[in-house]
């Protein structure tokens, strides 16, 4: 009934390029998602300490429609500079919003908190985002690197690094669906101390290890791991994602695509949507498969959303390196 697309990436979705940019000194990036033509976009915000640029704008009742770009940022508030980059390098492109002569790129932004990674924040008066960002959007292809890259470069969970993870998800009725996640999370995608996912029943082909479920699950396994017990540093949260497709949807059914794509949080990650975690799902819809669905369409569509997600946000941590000066073990290491 799904299947992954050709490069299990959100770049599988028609209309749509992606780009990083890291410091490794800093332990920190950025990921920048380009729409190749200006999309429908939501956004639904479900953990208790979001930080945000743009998102009002995705309401339905305000009066942009379109946007041209999404940004994930690592640096937490100082990351939301990320975006001017963005939009520097769309406007050298002759991309925005046109209001009268001038054209304003549309770029919501979205961050996570890795301050507290060991990563050397001593940046000066000025943070680098804005670079990162104008140097994410520059290398947006569809091809794009996972784990320790762009925003996911210095991110974390309560019991491994996180990362940058992505998916996608190719339905029997020719729709695509993608996401596109980093992982930083106060809680854990993996199962008490183990390395078996949460995701394990959505996983296809082996993509985050293959590993299933234990064969029994333990106390251990029943308590919920957070970084307020796990780690000795300040606690770096928020795992933040875009979910996008190619069908035709209005901005209504993008929000309620963003909603669903919350359920891949919770399949993915416990625990999910805390006070410390700022959780956010941007989605996309870039219309290019030219098919609009009905509510008995949107249905599947929508738990395909949820699947990709959980799937993408286990590839996350699966995917991560080892760097110098880590608190925590990469997944494939441990």
């Amino acid at each position: 009934m799904m299947k992954p697309g050709p490069r299990n990436l959100i770049t599988d979705v028609g209309g749509l390029r992606v780009g990083n940019a890291s410091d490794d000194r800093l332990k920190s990036g950025v990921t920048v998602v380009v729409c190749e033509k200006p999309s429908v976009a939501a956004v639904q915000v479900l953990g208790g300490a979001p930080g945000t640029r743009e998102t009002d704008l995705l309401e339905v009742h305000n009066t942009v429609q379109t946007i041209d770009a999404i940004c994930l940022s690592g640096g937490s508030a100082f990351g939301l500079d990320a975006a001017s980059g963005v939009q520097a390098a769309l406007r050298e492109q002759g991309r925005g919003f046109a209001v009268g002569p001038f054209r304003v790129p549309i770029v919501p932004c979205a961050i996570l908190f890795d301050l507290a990674n060991g990563g050397d924040k001593d940046w000066g008066r000025y943070p680098p985002y804005r670079e990162l960002g104008y140097a994410a959007t520059q290398a947006a292809g569809s091809e794009f690197p996972t784990g320790t890259a762009g925003a996911g470069t210095g991110a974390t969970t309560a019991t491994f690094k996180g990362g940058l993870g992505s998916a996608s998800t190719m339905l029997v009725n020719g729709i695509t669906v993608g996401a596109l996640v980093a992982v930083n999370a106060l809680g854990s995608a993996t199962m008490g101390s183990s390395r078996h996912f949460w995701a394990a029943p959505l996983e296809e082909d082996g993509e985050f290890g293959g590993l299933g479920f234990p064969a029994v699950f333990s106390d251990e396994t029943r308590r919920p791991r957070t970084k307020l017990t796990a780690v000795a540093e300040a606690p770096t949260n928020t795992t933040i994602a875009v979910i996008a497709t190619d069908a035709v949807l209005t901005k209504a059914e993008a929000k309620r695509l963003a909603v669903s794509a919350h359920d891949g949080f919770a399949r993915a990650l416990w625990p999910a949507h805390t006070p410390l975690d700022g959780d956010l799902v941007f989605a996309i819809a870039t219309g290019t498969s030219g098919k609009a669905v009905t509510i008995e369409e949107f249905i599947p569509l929508c738990a395909a959303a949820a699947s990709t997600m959980a799937r993408a946000i286990a590839r996350g941590v699966h995917d991560a390196t080892p760097m110098p000066g880590d608190f925590l073990p990469a997944w494939r290491g441990a």
